[in-house]
């Protein structure tokens, strides 16, 4: 299935047709899960935190240019763009068509002020370092391996030297976690490729030969999320 919005044109990978229409590519599933309290309680109540510590780590007030890839249920997305400066510029990518349409939905009038694209984050169409940072948040979970390294290498290939790609995504829970079997369970059973960030540091899927300054990493919630901030 092919889709085009302006000049950018998007297949919607198969894997994500299979793994995540319930969740993602319908209109059903965006009724469903755009609700504010709904994300929040996926992540037991630390959404708003995770937001806040990525927006943080993004920069206070943002000049510049800033790539968002993929959309995001709940208010990320409109938080993100309230950091901006009148000078700053928000751009988001994303490879659903209702995910694209959603957003716009989501931001209303400020719609007009960030530059919305279909595209695939495993080959975007952006020139190298044309950005000042770039989030992915809670993507790398939903994508198979070789995906997941592409959209890594894409992600630092669109930020310039010094610029910051920021990563909040799952982690594996201490040992004594309570959640730590449930949630074995439940990303196993619905989110086939998520033990992977159990299993490997995100850096195994850094692209080599990319130059980087520094990675600053975090965890929260008793190791169950991690906060990583890339420098270029």
């Amino acid at each position: 299935m092919k889709m085009k919005t302006g000049d950018l044109t998007a297949s919607i990978p198969k894997y994500l047709s299979d793994t995540y229409a319930w969740a993602y590519g319908t209109p059903e599933a965006v009724r469903l899960f755009e609700r504010q309290w709904l994300v929040n309680l996926i992540l037991w109540g630390n959404f708003a935190r995770l937001r806040d510590k990525a927006l943080a780590a993004l920069g206070e007030r943002l000049s510049g240019k800033t790539l968002q890839i993929a959309c995001v249920y709940g208010d990320l997305t409109p938080k993100l763009l309230a950091a901006h400066t009148d000078a700053g510029q928000l751009d988001v990518v994303d490879v659903l068509p209702v995910q694209v349409l959603n957003l716009r939905n989501k931001l209303g009038a400020n719609a007009s002020r960030v530059g919305i694209h279909l595209g695939n984050s495993a080959a975007m169409v952006y020139e190298s370092a044309s950005y000042d940072r770039a989030l992915l948040f809670f993507l790398l979970h939903e994508q198979p391996e070789d995906v997941r390294r592409k959209t890594l290498s894409e992600a630092l290939r669109v930020v310039r030297p010094g610029g910051k790609l920021v990563i909040v995504d799952y982690h594996r829970p201490h040992g004594f976690h309570p959640l730590n079997l449930p949630m074995r369970a439940v990303l196993s059973s619905l989110e086939p490729f998520a033990l992977d960030l159990w299993a490997h540091d995100l850096a195994v899927w850094l692209p080599p030969g990319v130059p980087v300054q520094s990675i600053d990493a975090q965890t929260f919630f008793g190791g169950l999320y991690q906060l990583l901030v890339i420098t270029r």
